[in-house]
């Protein structure tokens, strides 16, 4: 297309969610607070995996790695969502949504690598728990840490930098509440198949491979599973499981249905509502589920707790 004659954009309009200003201020109070508990009660699990050391194992490190990955994932995009319940011009400049663009998928990415490895985890623990210290050490642990973050933050890259060289010369109305990959493309007056097609390829390659791993490796354990003898046996190792395959449920049933799927099928107005699972509720999801679900986790909370309490009461008594 030829862009000589047209003016070139420089930043986008986010429409978000419109409405009245009422019905836009109650959605405002809403994901204010799920925002602010997500990131309480992820801080929360970082702040007991850190000081209790009876959970520096590779399941709780993994869930550190995770709680710390959710306060930047929803981050990246609540700010702008809260912006556009509020305001009824919210904009961003075109480096800004290409940034945005960048670290949200990155950390997408990594998420799903993270999961991925999280089962592979529970998988050796209930599948091979006589080799498990030995296949999942604290060492081999970070290793997959460390190997799930740049994993995450190599994959979107070259997409990234394909539409950093795409031209925009307006409309500059983004229908969404950030800077996702089809409005982006929608607005670019360039040729972008190739960016397309190589981000939705990443995309999909990332989804569906750590989905794959995820459900191959809770399958190897229901199997393992159905064979314990005991029924308590069978409860108890299946209960370790159940928070963390809920947390994949919702999480990968929504990607899917979000970015797994051609791109001219795509509606925004439900992409929108979609990527509020995603974006918003799973980020408060996953410390809800590890914590109340979790026994280990609960037994940390009270015994940082109570040493916080005795810390303040002998320091009110030196007073």
């Amino acid at each position: 297309m030829d862009i000589t004659n047209q003016t070139r954009v420089t930043e986008f309009i986010f429409l978000g969610f419109p409405g009245v200003l009422h019905l836009r201020i109650t959605l405002f109070v809403i994901f204010l607070i799920v925002y602010l508990l997500s990131l309480v009660g992820n801080i929360l699990i970082i702040f007991i995996v850190v000081l209790d050391s009876t959970l520096q194992m590779p399941m709780y490190i993994f869930l550190g790695n995770l709680s710390f990955l959710e306060i930047w994932y929803t981050t990246a995009t609540m700010p702008k969502l809260l912006d556009t319940c509020l305001s009824q011009t919210v904009t961003i400049s075109v480096s800004g949504c290409i940034t945005q663009y960048y670290f949200f998928f990155s950390m997408g990415a990594t998420e799903c690598i993270l999961l991925a490895v999280m089962a592979y985890d529970r998988y050796l623990a209930i599948c091979s728990p006589l080799h498990y210290s030995l296949l999942m050490s604290i060492h081999i642990c970070l290793w997959f840490s460390a190997g799930s973050w740049i994993g995450g933050f190599t994959s979107p890259l070259l997409s990234t930098i394909l539409i950093s060289h795409l031209n925009f010369c307006g409309p500059q109305k983004i229908n969404h509440f950030f800077c996702d990959s089809d409005p982006i493309f929608k607005l670019s007056c360039s040729d972008t198949f190739l960016a397309e097609a190589l981000s939705y390829t990443c995309s999909s390659v990332v989804i569906l491979s750590s989905f794959l791993l995820t459900m191959s490796s809770y399958g190897h354990i229901i199997v393992t599973v159905m064979r314990l003898p005991s029924r308590e046996a069978w409860k108890k190792a299946l209960s370790t499981c159940t928070s963390h395959l809920t947390v994949v449920s919702i999480y990968y049933g929504t990607i899917i249905f979000a970015y797994v799927r051609p791109p001219a099928k795509y509606n925004f107005t439900i992409g929108k509502l979609i990527s509020v699972f995603y974006c918003v509720v799973t980020p408060l999801i996953n410390p809800l589920i590890y914590t109340l679900r979790n026994k280990e986790v609960k037994k940390a909370f009270r015994k940082v707790l109570a040493q916080k309490r005795f810390l303040l009461f002998r320091y009110m008594q030196e007073i």
